[in-house]
Parts: structure tokens; sequence; C-alpha cells
């Protein structure tokens, strides 16, 4: 029994407001240090009849010591692009596009250096939202710009492809608070941990910023580009959109949508497979597709020239096709 006088035991005191804004600070500061030598600012030229012209700029992220940088696709928006690369500690060097995917809106760029400091990368899928990140890049020129902001959500879709071409969806982007600007694009999305997570490609509002992550898929791209130049994907030739299955076809999948053909391109793989507008894919290879991003996510480099099954549900009947994809091109 306590008496008036004596004090009740009380748990753990919160941290006073200037004692978190100090972590804070201290987080930021850590992860600024760490990465800005890490992130360049980049001056893009293109070769032209009257020589080299500037075309833009952006920012990259150092991979590896002997030069390989990762940026945004639309930066430097053409194979033949180059430019100067330079460093917070006052160096610079030339680069040349080793690599561009404009469907993940990922390239590798080159630069002609020996002893850079390479960024960590992280996984993006350990990401929360409310989550601390960091954007470390260089808006409108401003070399080694520090913006600090939260994970506001994520599974984000974003459209990438060339005009008139082919489209794709860029899913599971990351959105941010941290204020992006132009010239921000290609540049590190880092956690508190001091790990790229994603790489900072479009500003979708006044306080909205987009990050493609940094997990297996990307990390797949960035091997292909640094290695091969290129990211080879399959290729089906159809428009598609989601769509409810029919409820007496639904109990035999485990999944209440498919894919609706919306069009089939002539003479396209689906085309001379026999696919239909109105057709529900259900399956490719026997793999479900519940929604567009799961087809997607199919079109590997593997399935090129190789017959596979695709499973579709046409006038609430189950049919079996054959198909061939082709590889897809800008």
């Amino acid at each position: 029994m306590t008496t008036a006088t004596e004090r009740v035991p009380s748990g753990p005191e919160a941290p006073s407001e200037e004692e978190a804004l100090d972590a804070y600070s201290r987080t930021v500061t850590s992860v600024a240090e760490r990465l800005a030598p890490s992130v360049a600012n980049l001056r893009v030229m293109r070769q032209t009849r009257r020589g080299r012209l500037p075309a833009g700029g952006g920012s990259a992220v150092v991979l590896t010591p002997d030069g390989y940088l990762l940026t945004s696709a639309h930066v430097v928006a053409r194979r033949s692009s180059a430019g100067r690369a330079s460093f917070v500690d006052g160096r610079e060097f030339e680069f040349s596009v080793v690599g561009a995917d404009r469907f993940s809106d990922l390239a590798i760029l080159r630069a002609d250096a020996r002893d850079l400091l390479p960024a960590e990368l992280g996984d993006a899928e350990r990401l929360r939202v409310g989550q601390l990140v960091v954007a470390i890049g260089n808006p409108n020129g401003f070399a080694g710009s520090v913006t600090a902001g939260v994970v506001s959500a994520l599974g984000r879709s974003l459209p990438a492809g060339t005009r008139g071409g082919h489209r794709r969806v860029i899913d599971n982007v990351i959105q941010t608070d941290a204020a992006l600007n132009p010239g921000s694009s290609g540049g590190a999305l880092v956690n508190s941990r001091g790990e790229v997570v994603g790489v900072n490609t479009a500003v979708a509002g006044i306080g909205l910023g987009l990050a493609v992550p940094v997990n297996a898929a990307t990390r797949r791209v960035i091997g292909e580009l640094m290695t091969d130049g290129r990211v080879r994907r399959a290729y089906l030739g159809i428009a598609g959109g989601p769509r409810p299955l029919p409820p007496r076809v639904r109990p035999r999948y485990e999944m209440d949508s498919a894919v609706e053909v919306v069009e089939v391109l002539p003479d396209s793989p689906a085309a001379r497979a026999g696919l239909r507008a109105e057709d529900l894919i259900v399956a490719v290879d026997g793999t479900l597709t519940e929604s567009v991003y799961d087809l997607q996510r199919l079109m590997v480099a593997e399935l090129i020239g190789t017959t596979v099954p695709v499973t579709v549900v046409r006038d609430g009947r189950e049919l079996e096709l054959s198909l061939v994809p082709a590889e897809m091109t800008e």
C-alpha cells in the first residue's frame, strides 16, 4: 500500500521534442555523409551534326569502384548519349551509356574512373509505410542536395515504354514525400541504414515523388544491362485489363479475376495462337494470372521462342492454346 507522499514508479519517459529531433537529424546527417560521395551529378550531351550539345542533366548512383553507375533511363534518353559525371569531392569523369531499359526506367553508365565509392543496395521489399527515407541527388543542378521524408505509399504503378511503341507498367513503385525536383531523377532513395532502396524517377505532384524500387526484379535488370547492355523480355501482342472471373468458373481457380484480352495485335504471337478479344487468360505455362502485373512478370527471356500453354476462358469454356512468345523490342 502506498502513502500520499510515496511516488508510484513510472515507465521510461518519452524522449523530449529536442531529443527526438536530434535523433532524426543524426540519422539524416549520417546517411547524407555516407551516400553523398556515391551520387554523381550528370551533365548529359548528345551527338548531333553540329557536334555535342547539352541534352539535360540528372543524377546517378555508383555501383562499382571501376565506374559503373545506375541512373534513370529517361535521363540519358538514347544510347548515343554521353557526358560528364561530377562528384562532391570535385572530381569529374567522362561517361558513356552501357545500356538503357525504358520498360524499367533504368540505365547503366560507365565512367572513366577506377576508385569510386560504391553505394550499398538494399531491398525495397522490406520497406514499410511511414519509414524514414532520404533522397540524395542534384535537383536543378545543385549537387549533393539532400531531402528527407517518409515512405507515404507502396505498391504504386508507373507506365513506362516508348511513345507510340510497347508499354509496360513498373510495379511496386515507392511513393515518398521527400522533395524531388528536375535533376533528382537517377538519384538515390536511401533508408536509415544507408542502403539504396530506390532510384528516384518522377515528381508525381507537390510533395509526392516516385522511385523505382531496388528488389530482385530490378537487380536482374541491372545485371543484364551491365553484362549485355539490354534486357530481353517475351512479348505476346495483346492489350489487356482485369476482369472478374465468371461465377461458374471461379471455383476451379484460387483467384477472383483474370486478364481480359482487350485487343490482339495483328501478326503477333497471340494472334497466331488464336487468342481473341474478350478471352480471359487465367494461366500461362501453368502459373495463374490474376492481373496484368502477374502476366507481365512471366514475360521473361527464357520464354522467347518457346512453346508455352496458355489457359483461357472463352464463353464460359476453358481452352488451352499453344503460344510462342517473341522478343519485345522498343
